[in-house]
């Protein structure tokens, strides 16, 4: 079969913050990507391009670049195309989408931590789509490494994962991403790889083990829409990779759409990635990764092919959705009024607001053509629709995003989704890895034990350090992570990953505090809050509007208890404003908006706009919720 030797195809896989974005920087700079003068102003992390990506330090969409690599024995030069993939669970969807355009994965894993829950989860995804494995021990430089043991430990996921004897044979490279030092010859622990100096080895271990593209000759146009752009001047641009034949600017090429439905269409740019920009070309042949423009409505998974010849690409498949939440349009008394909620002082911050329902719709139904492991469903109300997607963190980036773009929305509690077994009710279980401290260790295990979790593995690696395995149910980890640092004093580390359905696990009580509710409008005052405080924690500045039902803080006892924070106090001509304000205010506790949904119990919600995340009563009324909580406990 004809083979492609001047292009390979490879994705960088680990688990979240083990330095795969910062090896893609290194090898962008050794293969000549920028000009010298452009070095010293290269942002770090480059492929990191949106903003929520460099502010919270993780990937969250799938990117592709190319670097051309010129062989020192002086042969052509090679096109290595990569994909740099999310290492979080939660953004599998985009991880799928990257294997799918490569031939081989290079698995990164940290020198000191091993491999971690996303690892396995990474991994399990390459091993299932036969991709060939090169391994890097990365941070080989980390005073904690412990290069050995974390290579065995690989091993030891290989086999747990069932790799076969062709894919447990896998080439190893030692780096120092930061440095952009590779080597095959395995340093001492927490130095960088002395018999080195820049990441050769690691460019010629992916020629000599990344499979080149292989074709067959004459054959029919086959391209797989693999991820979506676009563009102010060309529109919609979809990223495929040529399977098969060729594709070439303004050709008429037939698009099969996942209904099964061809029509024909015509190709009017055509261009492929060098470094970080797109360059127009003339023609893309098999095993190219390419990008065109054309095609309003392309959608991911469908394919291009030969319009006399039309022979569909399988669709991409991805994992079911573990958590769903509401989102609809904001109900309550502040809506379009601005962070202060003053309407006249904030007019002029509003006037781009996004409030109504079609607009939240449109946008839902937006990210539903790149994202393709999100899901929207209608609810019972025309005003809010059901989203589910992998976890959390992936569903509260969604909402940042909205936010951002200047919508207003009201956010239910997070759930679980169920599914039916045999006439059973199972529910998502997650595979929890946590690192604390030895001191911490009762504390974490009597927190899991409220949660459901059950310890299926400890090891100690006398370091002070523990690391413990649960596996737990989604809704436990609900709300964990902010009572899990505070128990281990901020020093723990916990990853999950989803682990499959297990039957229901009854009734988890996660939260046994109540709420501090407002129970009428008006602006938060500091004599307020300094006879409140000793009721719990509050959650507001003084000079914050608030309305009524809306949570201002979490209450010392279990229950909810119904307080007015505006009380002011009133003067006399013996009292002035200043006197008897000996007392401190104890500064309120800021959630972000992942605490807020965390912190919210199943007869409350959040509400978000772009100025001001607020949690509030479903029901707003004072007198109504007693109604209701009277109701039902008759």
């Amino acid at each position: 079969m004809p083979t492609r030797h001047d292009i390979r195809n490879v994705a960088i896989v680990a688990h979240v913050d083990h330095g795969k974005t910062t090896i893609v920087d290194a090898m962008l700079k050794q293969a000549g990507a920028f000009a010298a003068h452009q070095l010293d102003s290269v942002d770090d992390r480059v492929m990191d391009s949106n903003d929520l990506e460099r502010e919270k330090g993780i990937t969250i969409l799938a990117k592709n670049t190319a670097v051309k690599y010129h062989p020192k024995d002086g042969g052509a030069p090679i096109t290595i195309n990569i994909i740099d993939t999310p290492g979080h669970a939660d953004f599998g969807g985009e991880v799928e989408r990257g294997l799918s355009m490569v031939d081989a994965v290079v698995l990164l894993v940290d020198a000191s931590e091993g491999p971690l829950p996303q690892t396995r989860f990474v991994l399990r995804k390459a091993l299932q789509q036969r991709k060939p494995v090169i391994l890097c021990i990365n941070k080989t430089d980390r005073p904690d490494s412990r290069i050995d043991e974390v290579v065995n430990e690989t091993y030891d996921l290989f086999l747990d994962l069932d790799a076969d004897e062709d894919q447990i044979e896998f080439p190893i490279v030692y780096a120092c991403g930061r440095d952009g030092i590779a080597s095959l010859t395995k340093p001492e622990d927490g130095t960088v790889p002395a018999d080195s100096e820049n990441l050769e080895p690691f460019f010629s271990t992916i020629l000599a083990h990344v499979p080149a593209p292989t074709f067959e000759e004459d054959a029919p146009l086959q391209a797989h829409v693999t991820n979506l752009d676009a563009d102010n001047f060309l529109g919609r641009i979809a990223l495929l990779r040529v399977e098969q034949g060729e594709l070439r600017k303004g050709q008429t090429v037939a698009w099969i759409k996942r209904d099964g439905t061809v029509s024909n269409v015509r190709i009017t740019e055509l261009m492929m990635t060098e470094a970080l920009t797109r360059k127009p070309a003339e023609v893309a042949g098999p095993g190219d990764i390419c990008a065109v423009a054309g095609i309003p409505d392309i959608m991911i998974g469908e394919t291009l092919a030969d319009p006399e010849n039309p022979v569909a690409l399988p669709l991409i498949t991805v994992d079911e959705p573990a958590i769903s939440m509401t989102i609809g349009t904001n109900t309550s008394p502040l809506v379009g009024r601005g962070g202060t909620g003053k309407g006249a002082d904030a007019k002029s911050a509003v006037k781009d607001r996004k409030v109504t329902a079609r607009q939240v719709k449109d946008r839902l139904d937006r990210e539903l053509i790149g994202n393709v492991s999100l899901r929207v469903l209608d609810t019972e109300r025309p005003d809010a629709w059901e989203v589910q997607g992998r976890g959390e963190l992936a569903l509260a980036i969604l909402v940042e995003q909205m936010r951002r773009e200047g919508f207003e929305m009201t956010i239910g509690k997070p759930q679980v989704v169920t599914k039916e077994v045999d006439g059973k009710t199972h529910e998502p279980v997650e595979r929890l890895t946590v690192d604390v401290p030895e001191e911490h260790m009762g504390a974490v295990t009597q927190l899991m034990g409220t949660r459901k979790g059950r310890m299926d593995n400890m090891s100690n690696h006398g370091s002070g350090w523990v690391r413990m395995e649960f596996v737990v149910p989604s809704r436990g980890l609900i709300g964990f992570r902010t009572e899990f640092l505070t128990n281990t004093r901020g020093t723990g580390i916990a990853h999950s990953i989803h682990e499959g359905h297990e039957p229901w696990f009854g009734e988890l009580k996660t939260r046994n505090n109540g709420s501090l509710v407002a129970d009428r409008a008006g602006a938060v005052t500091a004599f307020a809050m300094t006879n409140l405080q000793e009721r719990g924690v509050l959650f507001t500045d003084p000079g914050t509007e608030v309305y009524e039902g809306m949570i201002v803080g979490e209450n010392s006892r279990a229950d909810d208890m119904d307080v007015n924070i505006t009380k002011e106090k009133k003067l006399t001509n013996m009292r002035s404003s200043s006197a008897d304000s000996f007392e401190a205010i104890v500064p309120p506790r800021k959630l972000s908006l992942e605490q807020s949904l965390e912190f919210c119990r199943d007869d409350e919600c959040v509400e978000v706009t772009p100025e001001a995340v607020r949690i509030r009563k479903v029901v707003l009324d004072q007198k109504e919720r007693g109604r209701t909580a009277s109701r039902a406990k008759r």
